[in-house]
């Protein structure tokens, strides 16, 4: 069995970036056991906020989280400015073999990337990891959709099973259509419920942002992490999944 999880971590800062919450983060994504996370939004580097906050912790903040529990992780720096840099991020517990970051910004406005790794499991099979954030606007995501595509059909053999996770912005449920029909490739809630998973915001989560596409695996479980603690860490729910390979 393969767990895996995503989540969009708001920079690791609560609401209105009042107070940093990647302690307790940290906690909460430790307790879904997950062996491959997906994170999105992650602060690779900051000048002021180690000033700023008393209990900012050292270094990259996916390497914070990581810490012993995932000793393997590769990062996706995208978006660049003056104070830093932030991106996407694949926390492992098995091996990373590849690691390929690849912009796929639609505009200058906003800077996006698709993070891939090749990862081995301990049964030597090897699965291929996407992590994604698209953009805002919906002429921008029907880029970054057919980005993606094209990626997936050029970089990865058809035979191999993939995870596809990431906030992916889609307001109107547009992308999973295209997803299926280009890559067959489905969402692990439309496999295993029936509908996507509601992930925004996540006090009260009305909108299906956020996703996880696979391909050559059943899905066994699939979870939104709402709620309780979760609710004050993100301004996004975390989404869980049990999957097994297909033989």
């Amino acid at each position: 069995m393969l767990n895996v999880a995503t989540y969009n971590i708001h920079k690791g800062l609560s609401y209105f970036n009042q107070r940093v919450v990647l302690h307790e983060l940290r906690d909460r994504l430790r307790e879904l056991n997950a062996d491959i996370v997906f994170l999105q939004e992650v602060q690779g580097a900051h000048t002021f906020h180690p000033h700023n906050f008393a209990n900012y912790p050292v270094g990259a903040q996916h390497e914070f989280i990581a810490d012993r529990r995932w000793p393997h992780f590769a990062y996706g720096m995208n978006a660049v400015y003056a104070a830093g840099h932030h991106g996407n991020a694949i926390l492992s517990s098995y091996p990373i073999l590849r690691i390929i970051n690849t912009d796929i910004s639609a505009h200058r406005f906003e800077s996006r990337g698709l993070l891939h790794c090749e990862i081995e499991l301990p049964t030597a099979r090897r699965v291929h990891c996407l992590c994604a954030h698209f953009g805002l606007f919906a002429r921008g995501r029907r880029t970054q959709t057919s980005a993606l595509i094209e990626y997936v059909k050029n970089e990865i053999p058809a035979d191999s099973p993939v995870i596809i996770a990431g906030d992916f912005n889609d307001w109107r449920n547009q992308m999973s259509v295209v997803i299926a029909k280009e890559l067959n490739m489905y969402d692990v809630f439309s496999l295993h419920g029936g509908k996507l998973a509601r992930s925004f915001p996540a006090r009260m989560p009305m909108f299906r942002l956020d996703r996880i596409y696979v391909r050559g695996f059943e899905v066994k479980k699939s979870e939104a992490h709402v709620g309780g603690a979760w609710q004050r860490l993100s301004d996004h729910a975390a989404l869980s999944a049990s999957l097994k390979l297909n033989d």
